[in-house]
């Protein structure tokens, strides 16, 4: 059976795919996979044995400048691959309108969620077939429930398996040695950590003994970055890496702390501890999930407000005001709390 997922971005929305992908993979002997993913992001559907084939969209770029795409000949070339065959099921795993144009230029049967669970209800319109699933349910068991409706097995229960295989290549490309990463970079002012927090999380890290890298993806990232690591010799920027040289630091980090970002989804998947930081946005329906995730929910009266803007107009002294209420103290004492055989081997 050959099927066809569309699911284009974003990092960690990709990720959370990978699970439902997993468990086809795992349930039907014959099930393989072509992916339709946006170009920068396609290293991910890579890391699955069942994904033979990757077609590259790059949507956001062309929005930019329409008519240099369809020039150039790239929209030509998308079109050509995705018609390249017949699929035996085609699941539009994002449920919106634009995945679900690609969905429906696609040949074969079309699988999406209905109009009262679709995240734009119009995309519900491309879709031979549909399915309605809560939307108050994280998006993982979500997408589960989608792919078991669409293949026809029981939807799995338990801790989702990611299913993710980096081949030697991609792991040798890790730093060496025993050290934590800080994912202190997203892209909503809201569910940033106060700067001076990581500063105090880095001092208490590298005063224990271990060395802290830093990632970062612009110039504002970086400029943090180098803020955070000014506070020991024991911090450090990485360099700017391409999706598999960071799949491969984090895959081999002894622990990532992160705030709600692609980098901390990727240390879930890849199932290296990690510890999230969640304010603005709801862990219950989109936070990191694995059996070495541990999520940390500010206590704060307007939290999770799901905005990208914050609201709150009362007195604070660091902002965003929900972030500030999770102390350095406290999560550094959660992350020694998951890391005993790590703290043992650094203070010998």
């Amino acid at each position: 059976m050959r099927a066809l997922v569309v699911k284009t971005s974003s990092f960690g929305d990709v990720l959370h795919t990978l699970p439902a992908i997993n468990d086809a993979h795992r349930l039907l002997d014959d099930v393989r996979f072509d992916w339709v993913v946006e170009e920068s992001l396609t290293p991910i559907a890579t890391w699955h044995p069942a994904v033979d084939r990757v077609i590259p969209v790059a949507t956001r770029r062309w929005r930019g400048a329409p008519w240099r795409a369809f020039r150039s000949g790239e929209v030509r070339g998308f079109m050509h691959d995705l018609k390249a065959r017949d699929y035996d099921l085609i699941i539009d795993a994002q449920g919106l309108i634009k995945s679900a144009i690609i969905a429906r230029l696609a040949r074969g049967t079309r699988w999406g969620f209905g109009r009262a669970s679709a995240r734009e209800s119009l995309a519900a319109l491309a879709y031979t077939r549909h399915f309605d699933a809560d939307r108050r349910i994280h998006a993982v068991a979500r997408l589960r429930a989608l792919f078991a409706a669409s293949f026809g097995y029981l939807p799995p229960t338990g801790t989702p398996d990611f299913g993710v295989v980096l081949s030697a290549a991609v792991t040798a490309r890790a730093p060496a040695g025993r050290y934590l990463l800080f994912a202190h970079a997203t892209t909503w002012a809201t569910k940033l950590w106060p700067e001076a927090h990581w500063v105090q999380l880095t001092e208490l890290a590298c005063a224990s003994g271990y060395e802290v890298y830093l990632p970062w993806g612009n110039i504002v990232e970086r400029r943090r970055a180098e803020r955070i690591a000014a506070c020991s010799d024991k911090a450090h920027l990485l360099p700017r890496r391409d999706l598999d040289a960071l799949a491969a630091t984090v895959a081999t980090a002894q622990l990532v702390v992160g705030v709600d970002t692609g980098v901390a989804h990727l240390a879930a998947a890849l199932g290296t501890p990690t510890v999230t930081l969640y304010g603005a946005t709801d862990p219950e329906r989109t936070g990191t999930c694995g059996a070495l995730a541990t999520r940390l929910q500010a206590d704060f009266s307007c939290a999770p407000c799901l905005r990208r803007d914050c609201g709150y107009r009362g007195p604070q002294a660091l902002q965003p005001a929900c972030m500030a209420t999770l102390a350095p103290e406290a999560v550094w004492a959660t992350t020694r709390s998951h890391l005993p055989q790590v703290s043992r081997a650094v203070n010998e």
